[in-house]
């Protein structure tokens, strides 16, 4: 069954992706723009079917009403297998980068943290299959089109990945409004696994048990914590930083 994305950039990602395109839905009178140009393009170089329909038509398909006169069928994402992750992880150039997801349940968070991951860098984010959203159309969305580029594990069980990592020298480092140190206090220069915890529950406590460091980010005025994307991509960021000032 094919998967709906909507929306002109995440429909421009996923041309240039690796998932095939099957067809695309074009508003009526659409006026033409760089992006448009660009799909249209690419669609016809690709022999991909450009159909003209009207909003009315788009608006019952779209589910979140957001597709800005574009919308895309596309194959159906596919997670990235756990053991072809780690064996990606084993033969990068650099020090890897990657975020571990206990429960984050908003498609708009999730899909910003992969827009902020394939920003810094990072080289994949692992997610767990229980209380955590998956890669929905929402999370497409929100990713601008970087879920097409950042691979996406999805595990049962995120204490044993954790485990894995550190077998392959990974230092894992939790975010927590509650630590000691904080987020710039902290070592991020070798291969690190950044945890951050659900929007209301934070971290678990046995995945908090399995973390070398925790760390937080100061908060100056009245609001007691960041939300989980916004603190992600400190995080991802502080280490990009770190390894740039380390050379």
């Amino acid at each position: 069954m094919s998967e709906v994305v909507e929306g002109r950039n995440p429909v421009l990602e996923a041309l240039r992706g690796k998932r095939m395109v099957e067809k695309i839905l074009l508003a009526e009178n659409l006026k033409d723009s760089k992006v448009l140009m660009q799909i249209r393009e690419i669609a016809r170089r690709r022999g991909i079917p450009l159909i003209s329909v009207n909003r009315k038509e788009l608006d019952s398909i779209a589910s979140l009403k957001a597709h800005q006169g574009v919308v895309a069928f596309i194959e159906p994402f596919s997670y990235t297998p756990l053991e072809v992750f780690l064996s990606t992880l084993d033969r990068a150039p650099k020090p890897p980068i990657i975020l571990l997801l206990d429960g984050i349940e908003d498609p708009h968070n999730l899909g910003s943290l992969l827009r902020s991951a394939d920003a810094a860098g990072v080289s994949g984010i692992i997610i767990t299959k229980r209380r955590c959203v998956g890669v929905t159309t929402g999370v497409c969305k929100a990713s601008a089109g970087a879920v097409e580029y950042v691979p996406v594990v999805q595990v049962s069980n995120l204490s044993y990945i954790i485990d894995k990592l550190k077998e392959r020298g990974f230092w894992i480092v939790g975010g927590t409004a509650e630590a000691e140190k904080r987020y710039f206090e902290v070592d991020l220069t070798g291969k690190v696994g950044l945890v951050l915890g659900s929007e209301g529950r934070g971290i678990s406590r046995l995945v908090i048990k399995k973390c070398d460091f925790l760390v937080s980010i100061p908060m100056y005025g009245k609001i007691s914590s960041l939300n989980v994307a916004i603190a992600g991509a400190l995080l991802m960021y502080e280490a990009r930083r770190q390894r740039m000032s380390h050379k």
